[in-house]
């Protein structure tokens, strides 16, 4: 017998009955980080990384659908990421590309998972940029109750806050306003609707692998009154339990909303 499996086991079923359903979050987001160091601690490629890191999002997602949690954005390729080796980005790309086919194809649970790209569509390859696309347009006409997934693709938190100011601007712009007028209507609410993630709720969890403790521009806007959770493991070696202990963590907060 396996006892340090047993142990574990056992240790993985407790946090579960211990947690409290009314007190889960809606929607987390997770920063995936680690990928490379993973590879190079392993002795392993870097796309061998990126590609330990993309099977660990389709786990992720059945622990996260076990529990109950309905939605989940995934920060997948930030804008950062564009400038990397050109070697290591058409890895990447290609990890990235495989694994959005492999969401949309798949189920979680029986139920088909909605995929919603967030993200700069301008500024991926071409490829990667008409698969966003045809996502996006296959998640409009998606009527299914299956786990939201949102995968940030070509994402960048500052680059989302001047997109969507300057969607306002030319929006006024055409209806003949001047600036004093949009300064006059400018509001919190009319920047969030012109965000890649309108229509989305805020997250309410936000988790961060590799140890690394700050967002990388992830949902800067949207995470103004998340709670965070950095864990040390690095993505690929996150663990259910950790998964857990995030979640126990979460419930264990008072959230202020500011105050």
């Amino acid at each position: 017998m396996d006892y340090p499996d047993l142990f574990y086991r056992l240790y993985e079923r407790r946090l579960t009955q211990g947690l409290d359903a009314s007190r889960l979050p809606g929607h987390i987001g997770v920063v995936l980080d680690g990928n490379r160091r993973w590879a190079k601690a392993a002795g392993e490629p870097t796309a061998r990384g990126h590609q330990a890191g993309a099977d660990k999002i389709l786990e992720f997602l059945g622990w996260s659908a076990e529990i109950g949690i309905p939605m989940v954005t995934l920060y997948m390729l930030s804008t950062d990421n564009l400038n990397r080796d050109a070697s290591e980005l058409r890895s990447l790309v290609a990890i990235i590309s495989d694994t959005l086919k492999r969401l949309e194809e798949g189920e979680i649970n029986g139920r088909p998972i909605k995929v919603q790209p967030v993200g700069s569509t301008e500024i991926l390859p071409a490829s990667l940029s008409e698969q966003i696309r045809h996502l996006t347009r296959r998640g409009a006409q998606h009527n299914e109750s299956g786990m939201h997934v949102n995968v940030a693709v070509g994402y960048g938190g500052r680059q989302e806050i001047v997109d969507g100011v300057k969607e306002l601007l030319i929006e006024a712009e055409e209806q003949g306003q001047t600036p004093g007028d949009v300064a006059e209507k400018l509001s919190i609410e009319e920047i969030s609707n012109r965000l890649y993630t309108r229509g989305l709720p805020d997250p309410d969890l936000v988790i961060r692998t590799s140890g690394e403790q700050r967002l990388s521009g992830f949902l800067m806007w949207q995470s103004a009154y998340a709670e965070f959770y950095f864990c040390e493991a690095l993505w690929p070696d996150f663990r259910r339990v950790d998964f857990l202990r995030a979640l126990r963590d979460y419930a264990s907060r008072q959230r202020r909303y500011g105050s």
